[in-house]
């Protein structure tokens, strides 16, 4: 069984928390985000902290019990994003790449023929702090992650030089190189 399930969620001051039959809705200062749970899953909630709890007792249901903690983990995550939200920093590195705002789109120069235009999800915006530094800011953690993973892709670090865009605190292991004579 989940350990991670069994642990309550502390709900802050400025949160609000709805739960009608199998639905949970968080709101906050920064937005609104709702998620959908399974029938074997519900949630209660006690003044200000949320239990999981599951709606039958058979210990050894596999599908059951790996939900238990992910419904946690993903109903803390939008209680997170609802009031302090979530942030990904990008660096852009190698010599003439660097990226422009264009009111909610980035223009990206990374070394091709054409300008890259890249457009956010909704939900999310997109900061150029320098040049050579993006944030993506949102409130949903999976839709900042994969916003961050596709500017990650138009151009990823490549290992001889380490040109590319990459995540702040990522370390790049560089090959060699030829060889000389």
């Amino acid at each position: 069984m989940s350990r991670i399930g069994k642990r309550p969620i502390e709900i802050p001051d400025n949160v609000t928390v709805d739960i009608s039959g199998n639905s949970v809705t968080v709101k906050g200062p920064l937005g609104e985000d709702s998620l959908g749970l399974i029938e074997e899953i519900g949630v209660k909630k006690e003044d200000k902290t949320l239990h999981i709890v599951k709606n039958n007792n058979d210990e050894n249901n596999r599908k059951v019990n790996g939900f238990y903690g992910l419904y946690r983990t993903l109903i803390n995550n939008m209680i997170i994003g609802v009031s302090k939200g979530f942030e990904k920093d990008l660096e852009i590195v190698g010599v003439g790449y660097r990226a422009n705002q264009q009111n909610t789109n980035v223009q990206f120069q990374l070394g091709y023929s054409h300008d890259i235009i890249f457009t956010p999800p909704e939900g999310i915006t997109l900061e150029v702090v320098d040049n050579n530094k993006v944030k993506v800011k949102g409130i949903n953690k999976q839709k900042v992650g994969q916003t961050a993973a596709n500017i990650r892709k138009l151009r990823p670090p490549e290992p001889y030089k380490g040109k590319g865009i990459r995540y702040k605190d990522e370390v790049i292991r560089k090959k060699a190189g030829k060889a000389g004579k």
